[in-house]
């Protein structure tokens, strides 16, 4: 007769060691080999959790997980369900590690000293709400953190841990989460020439394809020679690389394909002689590692020290080219619809809202055709 399959609670045992301080091993049955004996996990040291009851709302993760698709025996801490998603979605799941580290630390060092030792029926709006809104950082990042609480609940419904229902985090409202608390940076043509002057190849390169194309830091160092067309005078974005890292874009509208204009791709032929081949075929390798170079180390070594020897006023960030690139397009007179497609937003309220900068000269530019029209009319009466 089928043994029945029933909500495990596990059990908790202090295991000794030759070195170093006694472990909890969790352990419960596998039922896909019952015959077999008990599978065990170790959850933590003696030092992480001193007492069984520690160790035991550690293990509480471990124990959703087991028992992934039963009812639900007994209350639930929110961080079991913190620790089930940790496990499910961010070890073993397909999110880019461009993200999974952001999260990780949103969880670690907020989301979970807070509420983690909350049930989840006491999570409720409105104390988040009155905690989001104390937490000393930008909007922008308490909107992450809030994202971040709603997935949460999600998966507490998909995994039946909570009944299905509206998500309590729709109820929290946050004002201002898109607002930037400083404008973006903007160079202007002379300022992006004075840059490239105090630079060499290849970090040249890197700045003048990221000023002539808009593409984000990370999409330049995950450019490999084999998507470059210099034939047709065609680029292809398919993959970014950041932290070591081989990433996914950020959407499926930032894979596409670009134009390469005949002096870029001369220069990119200029460099491509002088580049080392690589078994990645990288277009901007690390002679040192073979792999492209680190965004962040980039922008902190060799574009803030290029800036300062242009002596180029305010901070250069991570998207100042691409902020400049949208800006530039902009004076060009070109449709919303192309600067959307060369920017390869999905939404365009985000080239209009995000990218949305304009210099003083455009902006004197377009007010001084509009005032001469009307003037124009009020002279003919």
């Amino acid at each position: 007769m089928p043994r029945r399959n029933r909500y495990q609670f596990g059990s908790l045992e202090r295991r000794k060691r030759t070195k170093g301080p006694d472990v909890w091993l969790f352990r419960y049955w596998d039922r896909q080999n019952p015959s077999a004996t008990r599978p065990s996990v170790t959850v933590g040291t003696v030092e992480d959790y001193p007492t069984q009851a520690d160790a035991r709302r550690a293990a509480e993760g471990l124990r959703l997980e087991i028992n992934n698709g039963l009812p639900v025996r007994e209350v639930v801490t929110f961080q079991g369900l913190i620790d089930r998603y940790v496990s499910e979605e961010i070890e073993r799941g397909d999110l880019a590690h461009t993200t999974k580290e952001p999260d990780l630390n949103r969880i670690n060092k907020h989301i979970s000293p807070k509420w983690g030792i909350c049930l989840l029926r006491e999570v409720k709006p409105y104390p988040v709400q009155e905690w989001l809104r104390r937490l000393p950082m930008a909007p922008k990042t308490r909107g992450h953190i809030r994202s971040l609480m709603y997935r949460l609940f999600e998966k507490a419904m998909l995994w039946e841990l909570i009944p299905l229902e509206r998500n309590p985090m729709d109820l929290v409202e946050l004002k201002g989460v898109s607002k930037r608390l400083k404008p973006p940076r903007i160079l202007t043509e002379e300022e992006f020439g004075a840059l490239l002057d105090q630079l060499h190849h290849p970090y040249r390169c890197m700045v003048l394809l990221a000023g002539c194309t808009g593409l984000r830091i990370s999409e330049v160092m995950g450019l490999r020679w084999s998507v470059i067309d210099f034939e047709s005078l065609v680029m292809q974005v398919r993959e970014g690389y950041a932290r070591s890292q081989v990433t996914k874009l950020k959407s499926e509208c930032s894979q596409d394909e670009l134009p390469l204009d005949p002096d870029v791709a001369t220069i990119l032929l200029e460099w491509k002689r002088l580049c080392p081949e690589t078994r990645g075929d990288w277009v901007f390798p690390s002679p040192r590692t073979n792999k492209p170079y680190d965004s962040g180390s980039l922008r902190k070594k060799v574009l803030k020290t290029a800036a300062l020897r242009a002596k180029i006023q305010g901070p250069i960030g991570r998207h100042t080219l691409r902020h400049s690139y949208r800006a530039w397009l902009d004076e060009t007179g070109a449709s919303l619809g192309v600067q959307q497609k060369l920017m390869r937003h999905a939404n365009i309220s985000t080239t209009m809202n995000v990218y949305g900068g304009a210099f003083m000269e455009a902006k004197r530019k377009a007010n001084t055709f509009v005032v001469q029209r009307v003037l124009l009319q009020d002279r003919t009466k």
